[in-house]
Order: C-alpha cells, then sequence, then structure tokens
C-alpha cells in the first residue's frame, strides 16, 4: 500500500502528507470534545442535575472545537492541493528531463504516445495517491489507537472490541490490492495501446480517407475500445465488490461495537453519558478505513502507473558526453559505417564519406538505400552504429548532444511549423534574433514579401502551417534553419513534395549558403547536386561512387544512368525529347 520509491522520489510532499495526518487528529480532538460535550449534557438533563453555568460551558465547547474543526479542515484540504501540485510538477520534471538526457533517440527506448498519457493521466493519478490517500492511510491507523485511549477511560471492554474489530478493513484491502495489482496492469497496457492508434489513426485521417482505408481503421478502433471496455469493466467491478466488502466490515464493525457497550451499559458497567459517548464515536473508528478505501483504488492506478513511470525513469540514458566542438573547422569522415535496426536487415554497411569543411557534399540514391539514415546518425537520432564517425576529429559518441545540436542544423521535407506566429517560429532557430535578422532570414528565404503582405511576424499560423502552402512552409523552415546560424546544414530532401518555384528559391540559398558553410545534401532527384563538389551514389546501403558529376556522368555507372533517367522522364513530363 506504500510504494518506498515513490515516496523517496518525492520527499518534497512528505511535509504535506505530515500535516495533513497532524489537521486531521487535531480535528478528530475537537469531535471527540463535542461528543464528550453532547453527551454529559444529555446525561444531566436526564438525571436533572444541569445548570445554567453548564449549559454555558458546553456550548461554549462545541462552539469553540466547531470553529477549531472548520480551521484545521481547511488547513488540511489546503495541505492535500500542496501536496498534489508538487507531486504534478516533481514527476513532470522528472519525466521531462529523463526525454533531454535520452535526447534525440529517445524514440528508439519509447513511444511518445505512451510518455504524453504518463505525462498527464499517469501523473492525475498519482495526485490522489499522495494528495489524499497516502494522509489518510496514516490517518486511519491514528485515528482508532486515539479513540481507543480516550474510549478505554469510558470502558476498557467496549473500546477494545471497536479496535479488533478495525484491522477486518486493512486486510481485505490487502486482499484486493493482490487481485487487483494485475489486472490494473493490464488496464494501463491497454490504455496505452489505445491511446498509440488513436494518435496514428489522427494523424493518418486524411491518407486513410484519401485510399478510403478509414473505415477499416475504425473497426480495429472499436475492437481495441471494446478490449479496453472490458478491462475497464473488470476493473470497476472489482472496485465496487471490495467497496462492498469495506461497507460490511465498516458498518459491521460499528455494530457490534454498539450491541457490546449496550450490554455494557445494562450490565452498570457503563453509565448513559459513556454509553451515548462510545455509541456516537464508534463510527469514527471506521470511518477514516472506509474513507482510506474509496480512495485505495484511484491509488492503486496510481502505483500501476507509477511503474510505467518508472520504466520510463529507469531506460538507459547515453552516456555522458563532454566533447565539445570549436568555432573553427568543421570535418566530417565516416569510416566503415555500419548501422542497423535489427539484426535482420543492416541499412549501412561500411560506409566511408568524407564532407570537407566549406562546400557541398551530397549523398543520392534509391528510396531505402540509407541515405536519410546518415542524417538521423550524424544528428544524434539513431544510435548504436558501427565503425567510426569524427566531427573535427572527434568521435561522434563522444560529443555533446547540445553542441552537436549547435554546430548541425537539419532541414528535411517535413520540419514541423508551430502553432502561434511567424515571429514565434522564428524565434526557435535564434531566441534573441532581431527583427532586422528574422527579415533578413525571410529575405534570403524568398518569404519575406508574403509575411509582410499578410501581417508580418505577427502573422498568424495554424496547427502545421497548414494555412501556408508546401513551399511556404518549407521556405519558412529554411529561413529558422539561417536564423540558427550553425557551421554545418545537412539538407534531407528539403526539396521533397514541393512546387518547382519553391524548389528552384530553395536550391539557390543552399548553393549560396554553401559558399561560406559545410552543407551536406541529400537528395533523391539528382538535379538538384550537379554544382556539388562531391556527390556519393549509395546503393543497397553501400557508396557505389562516388565524384563530382562530371566524373560520374563520365563512368557511365549506376548514377550516370539514374541522372538520365530522371532527365528523360522529366522532359517527357514537359513534353521535350528524351536524350
Amino acid at each position: 500500500m506504500i510504494k518506498k520509491r515513490l515516496v523517496q522520489l518525492l520527499s518534497h510532499a512528505k511535509k504535506y502528507v505530515f500535516l495533513q495526518v497532524l489537521f486531521n487528529w487535531l480535528s478528530l480532538w475537537c469531535q471527540i470534545g463535542i461528543i464528550w460535550a453532547v453527551s454529559d449534557t444529555v446525561y444531566k438533563i436526564y438525571h436533572d442535575t444541569l445548570h445554567t453555568n453548564d449549559l454555558y460551558f458546553y456550548g461554549c465547547i462545541v462552539a469553540v472545537s466547531l470553529i477549531l474543526r472548520y480551521i484545521f479542515d481547511r488547513i488540511s484540504i489546503k495541505m492535500s492541493f500542496a501536496a498534489s501540485a508538487d507531486v504534478k510538477r516533481i514527476l513532470r520534471e522528472k519525466i521531462y528531463g529523463k526525454l533531454l538526457k535520452l535526447g534525440a533517440s529517445y524514440r528508439e527506448q519509447t513511444q511518445t504516445s505512451a510518455v504524453v498519457q504518463l505525462a498527464v493521466e499517469g501523473v492525475d493519478q498519482l495526485e490522489t495517491y499522495f494528495g489524499k490517500y497516502l494522509s489518510q492511510l496514516f490517518y486511519s491507523l491514528l485515528a482508532p489507537l486515539t479513540l481507543f485511549v480516550v474510549l478505554s477511560f469510558v470502558n476498557f471492554k467496549s473500546s477494545l472490541v471497536l479496535l479488533l474489530c478495525v484491522p477486518l478493513i486493512p486486510v481485505s484491502i490487502v486482499v484486493v490490492q493482490k487481485i487487483a495489482k494485475r489486472l490494473l496492469s493490464k488496464y494501463w497496457g491497454a490504455y496505452e495501446q489505445l491511446g498509440d492508434s488513436f494518435l496514428e489513426n489522427l494523424q493518418g485521417l486524411t491518407t486513410m480517407k484519401i485510399y478510403s482505408a478509414d473505415e477499416k481503421a475504425a473497426t480495429e478502433m472499436d475492437k481495441e475500445s471494446e478490449h479496453f471496455r472490458k478491462i475497464t469493466m473488470k476493473v470497476l467491478t472489482m472496485q465496487l465488490n471490495s467497496t462492498s466488502v469495506m461497507d460490511i466490515m465498516a458498518y459491521g464493525g460499528a455494530a457490534v461495537g454498539m450491541i457490546f457497550v449496550l450490554s455494557e451499559f445494562m450490565n452498570g458497567a457503563v453509565n448513559l453519558a459513556g454509553a451515548m459517548m462510545i455509541i456516537l464515536l464508534a463510527s469514527e473508528f471506521f470511518i477514516p478505513l472506509r474513507l482510506l478505501g474509496s480512495f485505495f483504488h484511484i491509488a492503486m492506478n496510481g502505483m500501476a502507473a507509477s511503474d510505467k513511470i518508472f520504466a520510463l525513469l529507469d531506460l538507459p540514458e547515453p552516456k555522458n558526453k563532454g566533447e565539445t566542438l570549436s568555432d573553427g573547422k568543421t570535418d566530417i569522415a565516416l569510416k566503415d559505417v555500419c548501422f542497423s535496426y535489427n539484426e535482420e536487415r543492416r541499412i549501412l554497411n561500411n560506409i566511408n564519406l568524407n564532407v570537407k569543411n566549406g562546400g557541398m557534399v551530397s549523398v543520392v540514391g534509391m528510396s531505402g538505400s540509407g541515405k536519410s539514415t546518415i542524417a538521423g546518425i550524424l544528428m544524434g537520432r539513431n544510435k548504436n552504429y558501427k565503425g567510426s564517425i569524427t566531427i573535427q576529429g572527434k568521435e561522434l559518441s563522444d560529443i555533446a548532444e547540445s553542441d552537436l545540436m549547435k554546430n548541425i542544423t537539419l532541414v528535411t521535407h517535413e520540419c514541423h511549423i508551430f502553432k502561434g506566429t511567424v515571429r514565434y517560429n522564428l524565434l526557435m532557430g535564434k531566441p534573441d534574433a532581431s527583427e532586422k535578422e528574422m527579415f533578413a532570414a525571410l529575405e534570403k528565404a524568398k518569404l519575406k514579401e508574403f509575411i509582410m503582405e499578410n501581417g508580418g511576424l505577427d502573422m498568424v499560423l495554424n496547427e502545421g502551417g497548414t494555412n501556408l502552402s508546401g513551399g511556404q512552409r518549407q521556405r519558412l523552415s529554411l529561413a529558422r534553419a539561417l536564423l540558427h546560424d550553425s557551421p554545418v546544414y545537412i539538407f534531407d530532401e528539403a526539396t521533397g513534395n514541393i512546387d518547382m518555384e519553391s524548389e528552384e528559391m530553395i536550391m539557390s540559398v543552399i548553393k549560396e549558403l554553401a559558399k561560406t558553410k559545410t552543407v551536406l545534401q541529400i537528395s533523391h532527384r539528382l538535379a538538384n547536386v550537379v554544382d556539388s563538389e562531391k556527390i556519393y551514389m549509395l546503393d543497397g546501403g553501400k557508396v557505389a561512387e562516388s565524384g563530382s558529376h562530371a566524373e560520374l556522368m563520365k563512368k557511365n555507372g549506376k548514377y550516370a544512368k539514374l541522372f538520365t533517367y530522371q532527365k528523360n522522364l522529366e522532359n517527357y513530363g514537359l513534353g521535350g525529347e528524351t536524350a
């Protein structure tokens, strides 16, 4: 019922839990004071010994106790809120910090949808665990003992009977916990799977509509939803049954205690005031534990979620990298580099590639030849490569990821545009950029005029930049990359899926950039790499050919054949003659 690691991780919340227990306990003393005053008043009325001064005295006790109890309850609620807020803040910081430590390659070890669910729903479940469950657990142990000590002076046997009935509730909770643990693990597994499918289908909804595959996807999601519904109903059934058991234990225990004290009263072992006090306080032995039972199921959900959170926090992290890159020349060399996503299929096979400081080097090849994998490795997204990759003579695996991101900028055909404004998106490239610098970047990307006509830097962008054309989105991402101003730029199919006019604009910027920066261009369209100082032709994960465009055309190998094929295809599309 107490997860030690969770409590240790969230040690800041301990003080709030302690204060909740303290003020609940003080509130219990106020309740005892009220019951004592009422019982003694009834006793004196029954025996006709009540005086005016007694009324004032008992009235003051009741009034003061009610006021204090209200204050203590309010403070306890505030402590509960403080504990909840503290837990959510700390856990989300831990999850975020873990993702930062895992770096750009975190998706190799976990799914984004799973992280989102843990950071939102999972953390919210633990809010109840720390905000209410833990404090109620300790108070539920303290309250019966306190009542036993107080009531034992009234009638020891009756108070002992009530105390002995109390453990029946925690015993039932422990039994339920053993049953629920496995069930809740299945619940979270099904929940994650459903969330992952929902996110995937939502992102690909347009594509599914195009191919009329949305009905099939909906059917599959219905099956997953039905599976999740069945597990959820099992959880709810378990909770309902356990609640019924705890109710029987609580009310049955109180009833047994009341019957026993009445028999003691009939035998003259306790007077009317004492019997009434024990009867009125009998429920207080069990109410805290009954309330604990209502929090218990949510807490169990939270503990099941914590297992998932700890699984994330326990993921192996990349070794500490201390190497940094200087502001000088930036050469990149790949020597005998191999890479595979799984043991069955090797993506890169003994790749040797050199990108000298300044100028433009291109990597080309058919789809699936391993071009984008090279970009992923250089950006730290694809780990566990074999061979050697050096930047400025330093091994890539030894370079700090933050330094890598500072010195290398990746531009792909699917760079994300964030909802907000043009200014917001540009400032990601350089947070302290001036308006002059932002407009200069837009000018280079051939987008300044359009932005000025539509609200300037404060032009509002939809999610994903859907109110821009494909070419405009790509040019905006290019302007953002130019503001980053890194020594090395990698363009991975940066002109893919855009119109010819935008492609020409972007290529002119890339060629201009190559005059002052180190540019690695990855492209399937060979017409864009003609001006490269060196071209590497990949085929089946290997470097099939390398050299300048002229050298490769003279070889009349795979590069020349692919270039001629693409050129003939473009000429045919334009209505011209083939070569």
